[in-house]
């Protein structure tokens, strides 16, 4: 059975950075990290950015130029760093992957999700 491990949440002051890893653990044949969504309280799961198997990376407006995807494939861990963090930011953050089962068919997977905390 595999699991998405998020870690590196926590309480940060406007303007500060944290960095949220996701590890695949578990039995798995083949893990492809997608991206990071995020949850604010009373609010809908939104997207905060994907990366694609080329290694480009898309990300919300609201993110941009602020926030960065980054994995490692051979850790089967992908990587949030967030930089300039605003109060806005506050939420779950999810991490989200296809699992490759042993029928080779893809599963798409959720993380247990990790809070984020920005003080004004």
């Amino acid at each position: 059975q595999v699991q998405l491990v998020e870690s590196g949440g926590g309480l940060v002051q406007a303007g500060g950075s944290l960095r949220l890893s996701c590890a695949a653990s578990g039995r798995f044949l083949k893990i492809n990290m997608k991206g990071w969504y995020r949850q604010a309280p009373g609010k809908q799961r939104e997207l905060v950015g994907l990366i694609l198997n080329s290694g480009s990376t898309n990300y919300a407006d609201s993110v941009k130029d602020r926030f960065t995807i980054s994995r490692d494939d051979a850790k089967n861990t992908m990587y949030l760093q967030m930089n300039s963090l605003k109060p806005e930011d506050t939420a779950v953050y999810y991490c989200n992957a296809d699992n490759r089962n042993s029928g080779n068919a893809y599963v798409n997977i959720w993380g247990q999700g990790t809070q984020v905390t920005v003080s004004s």
